[in-house]
C-alpha cells in the first residue's frame, strides 16, 4: 500500500455502516405501519425512499473499501435521484398544462 493511499474501512466500521443502512429501512417500515400518527407515517414514507436509495451502497460495505469510494457512490445515487425528481416534476407540470389547463 502506498503512503498516499487512504486505508480502507475496518471490519467494525463496515459492519456499522451496513447495520445503519438496514436499520434505516426497518425504522422506515415501522413508521409506516404504526397506527398512531399521520405525521410519523409521512416521515416513514420519506425514509423509505432514502432507505431504498441507500441500499445501493450495501455492496460497498466491505472491509478495506475506502470511505471516499462510498461517498462518491452516494453522491452518484443522489444526483440520479435529483435528476429523476426533476424530470418527474417537469413531466407532471407539462401534462397538467396540456390536459388540465384552459386551451
Amino acid at each position: 500500500m502506498n503512503e498516499h493511499e487512504a486505508p480502507g474501512m475496518s471490519v467494525a466500521s463496515a459492519t456499522r455502516l451496513e447495520f445503519f443502512i438496514i436499520g434505516l429501512g426497518v425504522l422506515a417500515l415501522l413508521l409506516i405501519f404504526q397506527p398512531f400518527s399521520l405525521a410519523l407515517f409521512g416521515i416513514g414514507c420519506g425514509l423509505v425512499v432514502l432507505a431504498a436509495l441507500s441500499n445501493n451502497l450495501l455492496p460497498l460495505c466491505e472491509p478495506g473499501v475506502p470511505a471516499k469510494t462510498i461517498i462518491r457512490a452516494a453522491l452518484i445515487v443522489a444526483v440520479i435521484f435529483v435528476v429523476v425528481v426533476g424530470l418527474s416534476l417537469i413531466s407532471a407540470f407539462l401534462s397538467g398544462r396540456l390536459f388540465v389547463g384552459a386551451p
